[in-house]
């Protein structure tokens, strides 16, 4: 059996995403091939090409496909399709924006969000805002995944597969792109990173949140937000864990003024090490904390800070 991962990556840089796709698609295959879609995108290709337990990357290098438009991406994907039982792509913007477009052409079922693979044909999934895990099966001949990577490891970087480029026959202009507007930081990738610092409604102000923030610095961690800080106005959006946010499984997630609701420990859950702040003894996110404290957080995160030091 074969499977088709599709690479995450900037055209510059591969994210380390597509490495957990790797090691998801060779437990349903014996042979993984990478898929990189994008414009002058070659060092992409060379970085997945060193992933281990990768057999070939093919690399699409069309302008049209520079800024990961589904419309765009589509008919690279289906034009390699043939002979794949399996087809992977993270649970991301991209991943949910182009997997559904691609199991609709091929006429079969999207199964999304799949955190643990059982068989070649059964899937783990959460379910009610991650309270819940539904095992799924599916007897299409194809299988077209999205994996939420942060359940996965990553694969190791010691691999020298063969890259092979592929020119795309038909793309399709059914949408354009605008504009983007990125968050530029010199801190971690909130995603990909192994350490997360969190705040939350407790801070009580944007100022305030600068506590996170110097916390983080000394950590060398990435900044996350409840949703409730990123409504108050605290944080943007794209700092948002949770359900609504981004996913996060680091090995060490530190929240710090939040209470715990359901939304946002659908985001941040399956870290390795979860550390609570919170002056509230009763606060849910004690019941999912390896480690709390139970105190005032403007005497506590100075006092950490010090000792970080």
């Amino acid at each position: 059996m074969k499977a088709l991962v599709i690479a995450e990556h900037d055209n510059k840089t591969l994210n380390p995403a597509t490495r957990s796709l790797v090691t998801a698609a060779l437990q349903l295959a014996d042979t993984v091939d990478v898929l990189v879609m994008g414009a002058d995108c070659n060092p992409v290709a060379q970085s997945a090409a060193k992933t281990n337990g990768v057999a070939k990357v093919l690399l699409a290098d069309n302008p049209a496909c520079k800024h990961q438009l589904a419309e765009a991406l589509t008919p690279a994907v289906l034009q390699v399709a043939t002979g794949y039982s399996a087809i992977l792509a993270a649970s991301s913007t991209t991943g949910k924006n182009l997997l559904p477009r691609v199991a609709a052409l091929l006429d079969v079922a999207q199964l999304s969000e799949v955190v643990r693979i059982e068989d070649k044909d059964t899937f783990t999934r959460p379910i009610y805002a991650g309270n819940a895990l539904a095992r799924v099966r599916s007897a299409d001949p194809v299988k077209v995944i999205t994996i939420r990577a942060s359940s996965f490891e990553e694969a190791a970087v010691d691999g020298n597969a063969v890259i092979e480029p592929i020119a795309v026959s038909a793309v399709q202009q059914m949408s354009r792109f605008v504009s983007e507007n990125l968050n530029n930081s010199a801190r971690p990738q909130l995603e990909a990173a192994k350490t997360v610092v969190s705040g939350g409604r407790g801070l009580g102000s944007a100022e305030n949140f600068a506590l996170v923030e110097n916390l983080a610095d000394r950590l060398g961690a990435a900044i996350g937000a409840s949703r409730a800080a990123v409504d108050a106005g605290y944080v943007g959006n794209e700092l948002q864990v949770g359900q609504t946010g981004k996913i996060v499984a680091p090995d060490l997630y530190i929240a710090v003024g939040i209470s715990g609701a359901i939304q946002h420990l659908a985001g941040m859950k399956e870290s390795r090490i979860i550390v609570a702040i919170n002056k509230d003894p009763e606060a849910p996110i004690f019941q999912v904390a390896d480690y709390g404290l139970v105190g005032d957080l403007f005497e506590i995160l100075p006092e950490l800070e010090k000792l970080l030091a």
